[in-house]
């Protein structure tokens, strides 16, 4: 048995540390957090300071089991990651074992290297409760916020829907924005450019103001027919860029989404798969900070690969002055090594981080910047022609991105020049831009909500929640108008461009908009941007050990709750956001886009009357926004004869919770590509054809209520009522009715589903 024990999180950093260590060592891996809040009940106890129960899951009894059999006679040592998130591990693993956490040893490192395992062997710690209390005081309210808030949303907006602290405000973010950009109108201008010529060189420049309108820009235009062009200034500047910081978890997040096209939950993978086989250093960081040994291999790699003059010591300063996660930024364990990663979307990403982390330490680009200023004899605007030249490379010869040249001939003030065409070019203002994960990230970041850690989870959660959808956007066309002066003559010349299109963004659902709407209005302070940040400060103090996490969490649940007790009173109508798009032609009855208990619909008549009113889908691609009343009366047509199979059933089109659909009998298929108002009679035959040659396969044999069927984890016999397996020996075709009903009267009645929410303490 080995004298000492070192436990991590993960398998692959723990083959990696082993490595490191000698045969007196023996290193196991807990697999991720062994403890938790059970899924199933709120598990804190409100009325006794809100006292958490904690419980092993139940897919690590046997790791714990394992764990605590390793450490019988054995020194332990909890190396979990150097953040809140791995100190709670440790804290947790000390729990689970029966270690006491002030004595039992504590080792962090921010790289999987031999001198930072040693270092840390050599300075042992014991686990930080303060950190570990911050930990536990986003988990508790986390907590406290999804269980009494979700319910709610539950019974007021729809079934199956969760609300969070973070996910909530990255929500409304989402949802906010845009309603921004359907606010937003375009104003078009027109900017005037022209081709100039001197000697045998061309100089291309641009007018120094915009016009306003088209008429404008014809009267200018009209009015530079005869003109004389003299360049009457020259400027030269020199200029220089520096390199950004290293990076940290959100600016890793952002380029590796401008650069490489990845999603951040992809960047959080690959970047935790490069730290534990050794590669880099920790990856969730708020600092921008090197170590002093770091700089130092970087000063070397930089000088032998690229020469002294490219070299320049730099430290920045991390801008989140109580960044508590690992203290240095996101950097390669070996300058050295140049290429890293398993496969290709690793590789790719380690060298973006490599380059990024060279290049904090290598010297500014010189630019050599011109600027010409060309008079108009019958105007009083000016021209602006503009060159860049790169004088000396610097950070940029590993880390790229600059433009190419733009180099202008030899000119000297009183030089006249040749106008070989001049083009005014209607050009419009740009609206918000749509968010992307990075984008999202990053405003996340600079309100301060969430940590670096959080912000991969939370962005896949609002998309797998319904909330939010990563997608493309067509755009749509519109004309853009054109002057062009060439040879004394103004012609115009029109063309079309594609506005609004969009790659990979976040847009919201109909979902989110009503959920946003009501959290703002009802639960202002979960929403709320400011309010979010300042929990986080609060869990900085928690972690500094300047604020009891018990006194922070009981500040917030005696505002929190009693919003939800308030939210009975709050009705149904409230939250529909009904809008009334106009009136029925035939029963003169109000049409309202409102949304319902499965989501966006239109209704036709008042909830109130007599009559009992119409409901029909919103149509495809349209919002509870944008619906208008011709879209409405098309959709209430429906559903719709539209004719009958061979045998004689009626054939109908409809659209329902989940899409269009043409229906026989009991007997529903979806409609992928057709239009369940245009669908001919032929073409719902076939694809009703279709589906009773599916539903035949998928029949083994019927005893009445009792099916054998083929399911999609093999055969089953089913009642409509329970499921019953099949011995994979058995043939199913082989059942009698008498031991199909047999094996479902010992099968397991169907578990229900459903929260059941704990009763409020009653307040004393």
């Amino acid at each position: 048995m080995a004298k000492n024990l070192v436990i991590v999180e993960s398998p692959a950093k723990a083959r990696t540390i082993e490595k490191f260590l000698g045969k007196d060592y023996t290193v196991l891996s807990s697999f991720g957090h062994i403890r938790d809040l059970p899924a199933k009940g709120i598990n804190i106890d409100i009325a006794n300071n809100f006292e958490p129960t904690y419980a092993v899951s139940a897919d690590k009894t046997k790791v714990v089991r394992e764990l605590k059999a390793a450490a019988k006679g054995a020194e332990v040592w909890l190396a979990s990651d150097e953040d809140r998130e791995g100190e709670a591990i440790a804290w947790h693993l000390a729990q689970a074992l029966k270690l006491d956490p002030t004595k039992t040893k504590r080792i962090v490192f921010h790289e999987i290297t031999k001198p930072a395992i040693e270092a840390a062997i050599k300075n042992p710690r014991t686990v930080d409760l303060n950190l570990v209390d911050a930990q536990q005081a986003r988990r508790i309210l986390d907590r406290l916020v999804g269980y009494e808030l979700s319910p709610v949303l539950w019974k007021k907006v729809r079934t199956g829907l969760s609300a969070g602290r973070v996910q909530s405000v990255a929500v409304r973010l989402i949802v906010e924005r845009e309603r921004d950009i359907k606010a937003f109108e375009a104003e078009s201008s027109f900017k005037v450019t022209a081709i100039f010529k001197h000697g045998k060189e061309e100089i291309p420049a641009e007018l120094n103001t915009k016009l306003g309108v088209i008429e404008d820009a014809q009267k200018w235009l009209e009015g530079v027919k005869t003109a004389s062009y003299t360049v009457d200034d020259i400027a030269q500047k020199p200029g220089v860029r520096s390199p950004g910081a290293p990076f940290t978890t959100s600016t890793l997040q952002q380029e590796a989404s401008r650069r490489l096209g990845f999603s951040v939950r992809q960047t959080m993978t690959l970047a935790q798969r490069l730290y534990e086989n050794g590669d880099i250093t920790y990856m969730r960081t708020d600092s921008t900070l090197l170590s002093t040994l770091a700089i130092s291999a970087a000063e070397k790699q930089i000088k032998s690969a690229y020469g002294d003059n490219y070299h320049k010591q730099r430290q920045f300063k991390t801008k989140n002055s109580s960044a508590q996660e690992a203290h240095e930024a996101i950097r390669p364990t070996e300058f050295s090594r140049l290429s890293a990663g398993d496969e290709p979307g690793a590789k790719k990403l380690y060298q973006l981080i490599w380059q990024r982390a060279i290049a904090s330490q290598m010297t500014e680009a010189k630019i050599e910047r011109s600027e010409v200023s060309i008079s108009v004899s019958t105007q009083n605007e000016k021209f602006i022609a503009k060159g860049e030249v790169l004088a000396f490379d610097g950070f940029m010869k590993v880390y790229g991105g600059g433009k190419d040249d733009v180099i202008l001939p030899v000119l000297k003030v009183g030089d006249s020049l040749e106008a070989q065409t001049v083009v005014a070019t209607e050009v419009f203002s740009r609206g918000p831009a749509r968010f992307s994960e990075a984008m999202l990230v990053k405003k996340l970041e600079e309100l301060g909500i969430g940590r670096p850690s959080t912000y991969a989870p939370t962005i896949n959660t609002v998309q797998t929640r319904g909330y939010v959808e990563k997608t493309d956007l067509e755009g749509k066309e519109r004309e853009v108008r054109t002057l062009i002066l060439e040879k004394g003559t103004v012609k115009p010349e029109n063309r079309t461009e594609i506005t609004g299109a969009d790659r990979n963004k976040l847009v919201p659902t109909g979902i989110a908009d009503v959920t946003t709407d009501f959290l703002v209005k009802f639960f202002p302070s979960v929403v709320d941007f400011d309010f979010t940040a300042k929990v986080e400060a609060q869990f900085d103090q928690v972690a500094e050990g300047k604020q009891a996490w018990k006194t922070m969490i009981g500040d917030f649940y005696k505002d929190f709750h009693p919003l939800v007790e308030s939210s009975a009173d709050i009705s149904r109508a409230e939250v529909s956001q009904a809008r009334e798009i106009g009136k029925d032609p035939k029963s003169g009855k109000p049409i309202m886009a409102r949304f319902g208990r499965y989501g966006p619909m239109l209704q036709r008549g008042e909830t109130e009357s007599e009559d009992k009113p119409d409901f029909a889908p919103l149509p495809k691609d349209a919002t509870l926004d944008t619906v208008t009343l011709e879209q409405a009366l098309e959709a209430f047509k429906l559903p719709r004869v539209v004719g009958k199979t061979a045998e004689g059933e009626e054939i109908k089109a409809a659209i329902g919770r989940f899409g269009p659909y043409v229906q026989v009998g009991k007997l529903y298929v979806s409609l992928k590509e057709d239009d369940p108002l245009t669908i001919t009679e032929d073409k719902a035959r076939e694809l009703y054809a279709e589906k009773l040659a599916v539903e035949a396969a998928k029949t083994i044999n019927i005893f009445g209520k009792v099916k054998v069927l083929n399911g999609q984890y093999g055969p089953y016999i089913t009642d409509g009522k329970k499921n019953a397996k099949i011995a994979k020996d058995v043939d199913p075709a082989t059942i009698t009715e008498a031991e199909a009903e047999a094996l479902l009267a010992a099968a397991p009645a169907k578990r229900k589903g459903g929260f059941k929410r704990r009763a409020a303490p009653k307040k004393k």
